[in-house]
């Protein structure tokens, strides 16, 4: 049976804290004394030595500290449904069409109040696409949360809560984390009334990529950088949160590896570093920013292909395509150059290396050590902003209503899109992810991946602008203009 990594969210998502520590037991030491210091030897009596009850102490102290931080998240999604009465044709419908039903869907899942302000962290995937959010308090208080924003590329969302002197817990620092620490989940597996519930474990590694985040369609690929932990996660822990030894937060959970569909002793956790990253962009901005370099990979460089190049034992990755005037290009990369290393660290392969340069703020500066013709050259990269993509946004206000009208979704041409559908960087649009079959856009015609370049004959070139556009619209009739297949196309349907 293989072994699958899903998110810990469903009917039973829960609560999760993990929480590291680090435990030095001193043995005696004598300490020969020079000619000309005096020195008192130390005897095993006279020495504080650690013991399993100042260990245990520590645990039990990290879970109580922790767990007022820890909340329950409930959310509430209604959809409508045709259910279809095979005896209905004998009652004044001869072709036994189904009537339309409402169907609620409820979920589960749980965060870590993070500020003062009420501000909680959690994944993205506890609160997407729900009508409703609710928080439970640890002391059984349910408030409603507003949704500040989310981040669907490093899979976090940011909720907030209006209440007073909110528990929160501090955010400290996931790259100081060390391979071997113990950890505590503490969270709500597979029910609600398992909440709070306090497992034991270590970090097992770190800057895993396991291909998790990505969309249906596979338009975009996420951003991963996870803790591994082999602490007890079961499904509903999404959510949660890792603690150090100092009690502070260090990461927030979102998937397990199993065979079985529950624990199997491999946990993936966001680092904090990361996760804070995405709040401030979110609170601040209402979107998240990350580094541009504008290049693309032509392959992995592994010993096999370094051998096969005649340039011995390296790692690294081939630059394929670099983007005209982008930041990789103005600082002088060149196709078939091999970067080795980002800022002194070595370069093991693609994915690490885009979530580096993703985590860089626009117009940071970063050193590429690279290898062009057997020749080791180092080039300074100012990055630029990365264009617009499915990756944060605010709360939307009328959007899934807009969505729903509509029958179909959209999203920005991210230079991953245009690179996927060969999408020309001088055709400007957005692109169709889903629509929903029976819609009246499919039955005009409209498909996924199809490119609107205009609503109502007003050229677009973002998800915003298509909103707005729309709201321009004073009839029930909206004209696309599209792309397919370097073809332009009009499509026009009702709303």
């Amino acid at each position: 049976m293989s072994t699958t990594v899903k998110n810990i969210f469903g009917v039973a998502a829960a609560v999760v804290v993990l929480l590291g520590f680090n435990l030095a037991i001193d043995s005696d030491s004598v300490t020969l004394p020079d000619s000309t210091t005096n020195h008192k030897v130390e005897s095993a009596e006279e020495k504080p030595v650690a013991s399993l009850k100042d260990f245990n102490d520590a645990i039990v102290d990290i879970a109580e500290n922790t767990n007022p931080s820890v909340v329950t998240i409930t959310t509430k999604r209604v959809e409508e449904v045709r259910v279809v009465n095979p005896f209905s044709q004998f009652f004044g419908n001869p072709r036994g069409e189904g009537e339309t039903r409402e169907r609620v869907q409820r979920g589960l899942g749980s965060g870590v109040i993070v500020s003062d302000e009420g501000y909680i962290l959690t994944n993205n995937h506890v609160i997407e696409q729900a009508d409703e959010i609710q928080v439970r308090l640890f002391d059984g208080n349910e408030v409603d949360a507003e949704l500040i924003g989310t981040d669907p590329q490093t899979d976090i969302a940011v909720l907030r809560i209006d209440v007073d002197n909110p528990p929160s817990v501090p955010m400290g620092n996931s790259d100081e984390l060390k391979v071997g620490s113990f950890v505590l989940a503490i969270g709500s597996p597979l029910s609600e009334n398992l909440a709070h519930t306090v497992s034991f474990g270590i970090v097992s590694a770190k800057g895993r990529n396991i291909g998790l985040i990505q969309n249906r369609q596979e338009q975009w690929v996420g951003y991963e950088d996870f803790i591994q932990t082999d602490a007890a996660i079961n499904p509903g822990n999404s959510g949660g949160a890792l603690i150090d030894i100092n009690g502070e937060l260090v990461g927030i959970n979102s998937a397990i590896a199993s065979r079985s569909g529950g624990n199997d002793g491999i946990g993936f956790t966001i680092p904090i570093n990361l996760a804070k990253r995405i709040m401030n962009d979110l609170v601040d901005d209402g979107e998240v920013s990350r580094g541009y370099l504008g290049m693309y990979m032509a392959g992995e460089v592994d010993q096999t292909m370094a051998r096969g190049l005649g340039l011995g034992d390296i790692r690294g990755i081939m630059v394929g395509r670099v983007e005209e005037d982008g930041p990789a290009d103005k600082a002088g990369l060149q196709e078939k150059d091999i970067i080795i290393s980002l800022n002194g660290d070595k370069v093991k392969d693609w994915a690490s290396f885009r979530t580096r340069i993703a985590a860089y703020k626009p117009g940071d500066e970063i050193a590429l050590g690279i290898i062009r013709d057997e020749d080791n050259m180092t080039l300074d990269v100012t990055l630029g902003k990365r264009p617009q993509e499915q990756t944060a946004s605010i709360a939307p206000q009328n959007k899934e209503e807009m969505d729903e009208r509509l029958g179909f979704t959209v999203r920005e041409l991210s230079s991953e899109i245009r690179s996927q559908l060969n999408i020309e960087n001088e055709t400007e649009g957005v692109v169709v992810l889903e629509v929903r079959d029976g819609s009246n856009a499919y039955e005009r015609g409209l498909r996924s991946r199809d490119i609107i370049t205009e609503v109502g004959r007003t050229p677009i070139d973002s998800t915003k602008d298509f909103y707005e556009q729309l709201e321009e619209i004073e009839s029930d009739v909206v004209l696309l203009t599209i792309k397919r297949n370097d073809l332009e196309q009009y499509i026009a349907f009702e709303i």
